[in-house]
């Protein structure tokens, strides 16, 4: 029945929202802000720790919290043992919260800090952060491991970088020379006290005695015997003749060899710059928005090639920009009398699966969950102890907008879309609940105030959907939609298509198994990576996909899009399938035509084929070259790595051909499963995981 006067005048709706938005945002161009915040490192999981201290700031400060409620706050054992003792001491120490003592709000806001005590290694960490049940250690230079107390052996790859001799030190190294040599000013070059290095070209040297005018020309590079130049290319001039190097050789008179030039010590590169034979590649900050510019040497910012439409409607509510289960938005309903439920909002997904609203008391009393599984309602009830599943209508998770009801008629409830009724279900109680005079009901959007394993059916609840014009018990929703209006991150895009979007700011990573140990005597242990990837990029520059060892954040692996061959030095569009900084295949493609391209990527022990749109891709290592790399990939799998989408977590910049964040759509295949973004270990807040922006029509 509906509510009377009365009713309404004692209603009170509390709207708790689960984040909020800073005032003002500096932007900079991503040169200028990666210098200027390159000595900070962003906050992981911090989408984790707002919802956490929102949940932690309602159940057990605001209010007295019972260890099942601080349970449901961390969301895991070993956080809500650590937590719950020491939140009775904070009240033992500064009474109840209902006392409203600062020094109580203080001492429960520091409990879930799993940096205190701080377990990471004080010699290798440069800060501890706070995760999710969770902690992580930053590493210093030279640190590995999950505590950062492993030194890394700089001396163990190619000497460290020095030229002669290579010490290894805590944390870092220092390069020596051999007696009669001296060390450069660059720390890593020795130079011989006697017989310096001379330039490519090598010395003119003269002959003892002067040809006579008229007499024929002595060719001292015919004289196999006398070696002029060793190893080095002898050419002949008139009277005299040159040793000759090949391009980033010079000639070394006293060796009479060609020994490599480091042009990485003559500054050639703004950022990072690595030494080879021969050669020199330079790199540029890809994590700070950075590429390299055409002179090869220099960088830039990436800047969109595509541009999306990011426009957001004020009048709209995203639900999937929370962790897996945490609601979007909370609801408490008062009433002086028995009062039905009543529902109805316009809904777009192209989101499988998901919960759209909870609404009725805990989840050991009477309850609805209404949600999405394989694109068709579900409404999972329970009333008086009992649980019911029940599914039906149309498939809806097409992408387009229709209208969604629910009602409570004479102990029925009815769910209708687009005002055809597709369930009727019996019920046997009421969803509001008498509590000391009042009849209270709580309504969850996008998510339920317990976990999804005490649903009547588990199911994934996190719904990358999209509500409209919704209203919730008689149109009591205007401080949602004042909410939602000034808080961008909760508005939907206007317009979608499908696919996940990432923003070039952000990754998810997931934590797969490539490598399987077959059964019986001599057992052997195989992987495979098999990766499809649908893409449609804004951006030249950006990881696809990545392999990342878990303890050594070595890049095992990486699929990226970059705008130059590292080789030739030559500007063009590519993907390019590298281990660990060495590129193994590599193909043109056009990134910035707006359309989508599959890039199909597989790797076992013998082999490595990089695809785009059906074209196999050109090997850039010799055949001996790329057994060594697959040996050296098949070692990463057999230890523990994850698999990052969108990005790579903080390495250094030279670790990889490319360490930016992709921009664009993508949806990702590996080993023949749909990585599910809703699924993954961690996904950056502003990458949404079904629908993308559509890109925008050409001017």
């Amino acid at each position: 029945m509906p509510p009377g006067p009365a009713a309404a005048l004692g209603a009170a709706l509390l709207l708790l929202l689960l984040a909020s938005e800073p005032a003002h945002t500096v932007m900079l161009r991503a040169r200028e802000a990666a210098q200027f915040l390159r000595p900070r490192q962003r906050r992981a999981y911090q989408v984790f720790e707002e919802a956490k201290q929102g949940h932690l700031e309602r159940e057990c400060i605001e209010e007295l919290c019972s260890r099942e409620e601080a349970r449901e706050v961390f969301e895991n054992d070993p956080e809500t043992e650590y937590f719950y003792p020491r939140y009775l001491e904070c009240i033992g120490k500064h009474g109840s919260p209902y006392k409203k003592n600062p020094d109580f709000v203080t001492c429960v806001q520091k409990l879930p800090d799993q940096c205190s005590p701080d377990p990471c290694s004080k010699e290798g960490t440069h800060v501890c952060q706070d995760l999710m049940g969770n902690f992580y250690c930053q590493c210093r230079d030279g640190w590995v491991g999950r505590l950062c107390d492993r030194d890394v052996n700089e001396c163990s790859q190619e000497n460290g970088g020095c030229s002669q001799i290579c010490y290894n030190k805590p944390g870092s190294f220092q390069c020596a020379c051999h007696g009669g040599y001296t060390l450069s000013l660059d720390g890593r070059t020795c130079h011989g006290r006697l017989w310096p290095w001379l330039p490519t070209g090598g010395p003119r040297v003269r002959r003892g005695r002067e040809a006579e005018p008229g007499s024929p020309d002595l060719d001292e590079c015919a004289d196999a015997d006398a070696g002029a130049c060793g190893e080095a290319r002898c050419q002949n001039l008139p009277g005299s003749y040159s040793c000759l190097c090949d391009e980033g050789y010079a000639f070394h008179s006293q060796e009479k060899a060609c020994r490599d030039v480091d042009e990485c010590a003559e500054g050639r590169c703004e950022q990072a710059c690595v030494n080879s034979p021969g050669s020199y590649t330079c790199h540029c900050d890809g994590r700070g928005g950075l590429k390299l510019s055409r002179d090869m040497s220099t960088c830039e910012d990436i800047l969109p090639c595509v541009p999306f439409n990011v426009a957001r409607s004020v009048k709209s509510l995203y639900l999937g920009r929370l962790f897996s289960g945490t609601p979007v938005i909370r609801l408490r309903f008062k009433r002086l009398q028995p009062t039905r439920l009543v529902a109805e909002f316009d809904f777009r997904t192209f989101d499988p699966e998901g919960v759209l609203f909870f609404a009725g008391g805990r989840r050991d009393s009477t309850w609805i969950v209404l949600g999405l599984r394989a694109g068709r309602l579900e409404l999972q009830l329970r009333y008086q102890g009992v649980g019911r599943v029940t599914s039906s209508g149309p498939v809806i998770n097409h992408g387009s907008w229709q209208t969604i009801s629910v009602e409570e008629l004479e102990r029925n409830l009815v769910i209708k879309v687009n005002k055809d009724a597709v369930m009727k279900i019996a019920v046997a109680g009421d969803l509001f609940q008498l509590d000391r005079g009042l009849y209270h009901l709580n309504l969850t959007v996008g998510g339920m105030p317990f976990k999804e394993r005490d649903l009547v059916q588990p199911m994934n609840p996190r719904l990358d959907g999209c509500l409209r014009s919704w209203h919730w018990l008689d149109g009591e929703d205007t401080t949602v939609q004042e909410t939602v209006k000034v808080n961008v991150k909760m508005q939907c895009f206007s317009v979608i298509e499908r696919g996940s979007f990432f923003p070039g700011s952000g990754f998810a990573f997931y934590s797969l198994e490539y490598a399987r140990t077959s059964p019986g005597v001599g057992t052997e242990t195989t992987w495979e990576i098999e990766a499809v990837a649908r893409i449609r990029p804004a951006a030249d520059t950006g990881v696809l996909l990545a392999l990342v060892g878990n303890d050594d954040q070595a890049v095992a692996l990486s699929v990226a899009l970059v705008d130059y061959h590292s080789t030739k030095k030559l500007k063009k569009q590519l993907v390019v399938l590298a281990v660990e900084s060495v590129t193994l295949v590599l193909m043109e493609i056009k990134v910035c035509d707006g359309q989508e391209h599959v890039v199909t990527v597989s790797v076992n022990k013998d082999e490595a084929t990089l695809e785009v749109d059906g074209t196999k891709g050109q090997s850039e290592v010799s055949p001996a070259g790329l057994q060594e790399r697959l040996a050296v990939l098949g070692g990463h799998l057999r230890g523990s790595v994850l698999t990052f989408v969108g990005g790579l977590p903080d390495v250094p910049v030279t670790s990889a051909p490319v360490t930016a964040f992709y921009r664009g759509c993508m949806t990702l295949e590996v080993n023949r499963k749909v990585l599910d973004l809703d699924e993954a270990a961690y996904k950056h807040s502003d990458i949404t995981a079904h629908s993308c922006p559509a890109v925008e029509p050409a001017a």
